[in-house]
């Protein structure tokens, strides 16, 4: 688990730093940067059972509001025949930047569930 950490608190710098040039990193970088973070602890053996469940509650939170508003995931899903994530992000577009953001989240809520169930299997 301290290899998947450290791993994980990479990508998570990585995404956090991606964000720079996006129309609201604001949001963003810390979310990621929280993210890095509580990964880093839990590869220095430092588990924090409140930052787990803080950030897993705001992912999960953000992400349902990403999914059912008027162009996030569902749009994108059932109005947009799940057209290409990969293209480039036009403002006429945004369901295409929500479901990004809301697979962002996603891969956080994995990777911090993964450490609390990991944690809880361990024992301490």
């Amino acid at each position: 688990m301290v290899v998947f950490n450290y791993i994980f608190s990479g990508v998570f710098i990585l995404f956090a730093l991606l964000q720079i040039n996006d129309p609201d990193p604001y949001v963003w970088i810390p979310i990621y940067g929280v993210a890095a973070l509580i990964c880093l602890f839990n590869a220095r053996k430092k588990y924090d059972r409140l930052a787990h469940f803080g950030i897993l509650a705001c992912c999960i939170i953000y992400g349902i509001n990403l999914g059912i508003k008027n162009d996030g995931v569902i749009s994108w899903f059932n109005d947009h025949n799940t057209e290409s994530l990969v293209q480039s992000m036009k403002a006429t577009k945004p369901w295409i930047e929500h479901t990004r953001e809301f697979g962002g989240l996603l891969i956080i809520v994995i990777v911090t569930s993964i450490n609390i169930l990991k944690h809880k299997k361990a024992g301490a």
